[in-house]
């Protein structure tokens, strides 16, 4: 579906002083410093993969899926998305794809979202009766029927978003890019959303998926891909991510008397989330789980304590901070290969 080979994209910027003799400089000559916000990246995207695309910001997510989407041309390297040149066969790769960007409205604030969606039938070229099987699946699936007739403007933010798949799936794409589709959502339009993620990739829809609700990359990815410092530094499941972290879980303990600052390898506070009630993150490679437990009962009391895994938000802040500096994505990129 997706081939990237040695993909790099650098823009050059104007480096702007401070003080005044910089400043007056500047009016004469302005320094130019090279900026590399995609450094030679390569992977591949199969059919029907639902792939969560992640790093923290300025990693070189967006530059990269700009160029994924055709939007911008890169320095070097090779893109084949569809059997397309992206930013060469422009016309007819729009016209095979879908975006739904939730900071950015493909809706017509003052006309109601019917109107809009007939508007992009005309655009894709759509035949009649295709748009009308499409148009019922989806308004079904979503369950928008009574919203459609409405002036955007007057929509609650979770009936936009609805509107806004819509939008994006009218044609039928076979690659459909996500940026924050869940952004500012109730719990009830998030699991809708996320629920109509899941059925269109059921139907062989891939997508590519750039979030920080890192409650989508749980309940959406099967594949997680981390870039930082415009390089890969993890490309794995789920669950490969966590045994990446070795054998961590997450411990949320309620005892009879406080528990203080912890000094000890393979132990470490993640919450206090009251005087008697605290998280913790245990390595049992260091210190067994029986072991825990025993110490832990005979010194501060265990009135209750549950187990699982290790949340996905200590996941990847352990891995943003990871591969925070160059070496270290060195490091993972090494590992990553072997």
């Amino acid at each position: 579906m997706i081939e990237v080979r040695n993909l790099t994209k650098t823009y050059m910027t104007h480096e702007r002083g401070h003080t005044l003799r910089e400043v007056a400089k500047n009016l004469i000559r302005r320094p130019m410093k090279e900026v590399r916000a995609v450094n030679d990246l390569s992977f591949t995207v199969e059919q029907g993969e639902m792939v969560a695309f992640l790093g923290p910001n300025g990693a070189g997510k967006s530059t990269t899926l700009k160029m994924l989407t055709g939007v911008l041309h890169p320095t070097s390297g090779e893109v084949r998305a569809l059997g397309l040149v992206p930013w060469k066969q422009r016309r007819e790769y729009v016209g095979r794809i879908g975006a739904v960007f939730g900071q950015k409205s493909q809706l017509l604030w003052d006309i109601p979202p019917a109107d809009a969606f007939y508007m992009n039938k005309a655009i894709y070229g759509v035949p009649d009766r295709e748009y009308r099987a499409t148009l019922k699946e989806l308004v079904e699936l979503l369950q928008v029927g009574d919203v459609m007739r409405k002036p955007t403007r007057q929509l609650s933010l979770g009936e936009r978003m609805k509107c806004e798949f819509i939008m994006a799936m009218l044609h039928r794409p076979e690659l459909v890019f996500l940026d924050e589709p869940t952004i500012g959502l109730d719990m009830i339009a998030k699991e809708n959303i996320r629920g109509f993620i899941r059925s269109m990739n059921r139907q062989g829809v891939t997508f590519i998926l750039t979030t920080h609700d890192l409650g989508d990359v749980e309940l959406l990815a099967e594949r997680v891909m981390v870039i930082n410092h415009g390089e890969i530094v993890v490309d794995d499941s789920l669950s490969g991510l966590r045994n990446r972290l070795g054998d961590k879980k997450s411990v949320r303990l309620t005892t009879e008397s406080a528990v203080p600052e912890i000094q000890r390898q393979g132990l470490r506070i993640l919450e206090r989330i009251g005087p008697l009630e605290i998280e913790l993150e245990i390595d049992t490679s260091f210190l067994p789980l029986k072991q825990f437990i025993r110490e832990f009962n005979d010194v501060y009391g265990i009135i209750d304590m549950a187990i699982e895994p290790l949340p996905i938000e200590a996941i990847m802040k352990e891995l943003y901070s990871e591969s925070s500096s160059p070496d270290e994505a060195d490091r993972y990129k090494t590992a990553l290969h072997q």
